[in-house]
């Protein structure tokens, strides 16, 4: 899997401590404000597709080492002031400063959710604004990734939130952990050691997940805790890079800001971020800051970097950040334009303008209220109000979804091709007249498409991009010698639904051996940036378990979507060999062999175009001449097949009528699931499509 980067975003350091007689606070350090601005600046444009700092997204990584620093320097100036630490005036101090922004930015788009964005994901993008609220979005951010079932899915408008909750998370445990180390190591230089071991395990932790799971890599709080760390254990030195020479300080700065630009401008959306390639931005940060530590003569390297227009960008970072992400993703639908860099550019300056507004009005009079710096409780309790809020909000908002038009009800699809003397017939009939307007007995609902599974998700047995051996997945009758296996990748497991249908009915023992992206072609292809050797692994053993199980039918099919990782002087050739290898050795395992070409690919995705045009169907129809993803492969497949002795089914005729456009609802069924998937209901209908084709072939009774 390729793991994009996406929305990443600052944390600002704390608000002045909340007590009666607070002890006086050093002044802002220009330079660390400057680069802030530098850091949310670089997000900013990645995030508006500019392409010559596609890698901004390392701007996060900055923020969390300056996060990291400062809140760890007002520590342990309070460790030194008073010999402990209150976690209560700690809080209080997080919650006045990140909450009422963050509260008033997410009310906000759930209003634009509500206005603007998808009616399908309404519900999901709610939770989202729940669980951005109780600081454990990352955390879901992070599973989902893992679902191949969403990889193509827009993200979501709450999805900046993530970072906030990876320093949340870890701010949860820091001040405890200094504590204890304060209470248990005398010596002070030995007082940062645990955090240093943890971050040393985090960082190893985020190398290995990096190649194994990227999502928890790029989300996962384990993974994004040594960049916290780095920060942490700066402030912990920060007195003897005080008495730094000044030309070292220099050379250091200077470094430090080559290595933050140098990421910025040479990482983009391939690279297996964070592993490795993070320490570049973090060491990078580490470095600014530390040659901005001497407080006297600042090197010109400090001096550039803490000039007044990036300062002043520093100070509106959190609200920029905030405001940015949510405009950029709702924004385009709202004026109903195509997202690209000039409209993104110009909904980052609205969103500064807000930032700017929201730093007057609401972040600078809440984090200076001498009412709140006073009582320490208060301020908790308002923290805690303003996430129920958002919560609660979020909860009400989704008991009340926005409707989605439909028209009378059709007849339903399942029945019709079940009762049909010549279901394939029947079914190029309905297709030829689909209707371009919702059913109102769609079955399921529009809203509920998606979410719904086969067994094989449902029971773990569609493997990920990682696992090499499928699990002994078998439906049907176990104890029947009727053995059909199904075999290839996600496009042969959407039609586990029919296969399982008629493993039922003619007593058949079905099972399934499919795998993320794995080709039926004995082709090594790209996967996450390398070669995907999982999947070569895996396809060895699944023909080993076939040839063993001596089925009397498989049923392979894959994509048509591969890219292969050593290049090829004749695709068309090299490809057909690919899948003529894995068809001749299954044709010598079973009795039969049907290999099922893909599917035709939809127009985007029709759920969603289907929910902004629900009476309007043809909007979202694919013209079945761009309904092909890939000829050379398609071609290369079918050769193949017919090379090894297989038969080719071409389910085109199942899916688009002989002419004209492709339709996305056939009587009460929508036809696909997501760009490229059929949904398991319109699978299951065609049941008794399969079987008249597989009555061809002597397996059933026609």
């Amino acid at each position: 899997m390729t793991y994009t980067p996406t929305a990443a975003g600052p944390a600002p350091d704390t608000a002045p401590d909340p007590r009666p007689a607070p002890a006086a606070r050093p002044p802002l350090r220009p330079d660390i404000q400057g680069l802030r601005g530098l850091a949310v600046t670089l997000v900013v444009l990645a995030h508006s597709g500019v392409r010559h700092v596609a890698g901004g997204y390392v701007g996060v990584d900055v923020f969390f080492v300056i996060s990291g620093f400062l809140i760890t320097s007002g520590l342990l100036r309070e460790t030194e002031r008073t010999g402990s630490l209150s976690l209560r005036r700690f809080y209080a101090r997080r919650a006045v400063r990140i909450l009422p922004l963050a509260t008033l930015v997410s009310l906000a788009t759930i209003l634009g959710c509500r206005l603007f964005a998808s009616k399908i994901r309404y519900a999901e993008f709610m939770h989202d604004a729940a669980a951005g609220a109780l600081y454990f979005v990352n955390v879901d951010l992070a599973r989902s990734g893992t679902d191949y079932l969403r990889e193509g899915s827009s993200p979501s408008p709450f999805q900046h939130l993530w970072s906030l909750s990876v320093e949340e998370q870890f701010y949860l445990l820091w001040p405890l952990l200094l504590l204890i180390s304060w209470k248990l190591i005398r010596r002070p230089r030995l007082r940062a050691l645990p955090l240093g071991v943890l971050c040393l395990v985090s960082y190893v932790l985020g190398v290995r997940a990096t190649e194994v799971s990227p999502s928890w890599a790029y989300f996962g709080p384990h993974t994004r805790l040594w960049e916290l760390g780095v920060g942490a254990l700066l402030a912990f030195g920060a007195g003897s890079l005080d008495r730094l020479p000044r030309q070292l300080a220099a050379a250091g700065a200077w470094l430090g800001l080559a290595g933050i630009a140098a990421a910025a401008t040479l990482y983009d959306a391939d690279t297996p971020f964070p592993g490795h390639f993070a320490l570049l931005p973090v060491l990078g940060a580490a470095l600014v800051i530390a040659g901005g530590c001497r407080a006297a003569a600042p090197s010109a390297a400090s001096r550039l970097v803490g000039v007044r227009p990036l300062a002043r960008l520093g100070d509106l970072s959190y609200g920029w950040y905030l405001w940015h992400w949510p405009l950029l993703v709702i924004g385009p639908m709202a004026l109903q334009r195509a997202a690209g860099p000039r409209t993104n550019l110009a909904l980052c300056a609205v969103a500064l303008v807000l930032a700017w507004l929201s730093l007057r009005l609401v972040e600078n009079p809440v984090r200076f209220s001498g009412a709140l710096r006073q009582r320490p409780t208060v301020a908790v309790g308002l923290g805690l109000a303003l996430s129920a809020t958002v919560v609660s909000v979020a909860v009400v908002a989704t008991s009340f979804p926005p409707t989605i038009g439909s028209t009378s009800r059709v007849p339903g699809l399942a029945e019709a091709l079940t009762k049909a003397p010549d279901p394939q017939a029947r079914l190029a009939d309905l297709l030829a007249g689909a209707e371009t307007a919702l059913p109102g007995n769609l079955s399921p609902e529009l809203t509920a498409i998606k979410a719904k599974r086969s067994a094989v998700y449902l029971d773990s047995c569609h493997l990920n991009y990682v696992v090499t051996r499928s699990p002994a997945c078998v439906y049907g009758d176990p104890s029947s010698t009727k053995v059909v296996v199904l075999y290839g990748d996600s496009h042969a497991a959407q039609w586990f639904p029919a296969l399982e249908q008629l493993s039922r009915q003619y007593g058949w023992k079905l099972v399934s051996l499919t795998k993320s992206s794995c080709k039926t072609a004995d082709i090594t292809t790209i996967n996450n940036h390398g070669p995907y050797t999982s999947c070569d692994t895996w396809r060895k053993d699944a023909l080993k378990r076939i040839a063993d199980l001596h089925p009397m039918l498989v049923v392979a099919s894959s994509s048509e979507v591969a890219a292969p990782f050593k290049p090829m002087q004749d695709p068309s050739a090299e490809w057909t060999a690919g899948y003529a290898r894995v068809y001749d050795r299954l044709t010598r395992a079973a009795d039969h062999v049907a290999v099922l070409l893909d599917t035709p690919w939809p127009q985007g995705d029709p759920v969603e175009c289907a929910s902004a045009h629900p009476l309007r169907l043809e909007k979202c129809e694919q013209d079945q001449r761009d309904a092909t993803r890939n000829r050379t492969l398609r071609e290369a497949n079918r050769r193949g097949a017919l090379q090894a002795g297989a038969t080719v089914v071409d389910p085109k005729p199942w899916l688009c009528p002989t002419s004209g456009r492709c339709p996305v609802a056939v009587g009460d069924v929508f036809v696909y699931r997501d760009e490229s998937h059929m949904a398991e209901t319109y699978a299951e209908a065609l049941t008794p499509v399969v079987r008249q084709e597989l009555g061809k072939l002597g397996v059933v009774g026609g």
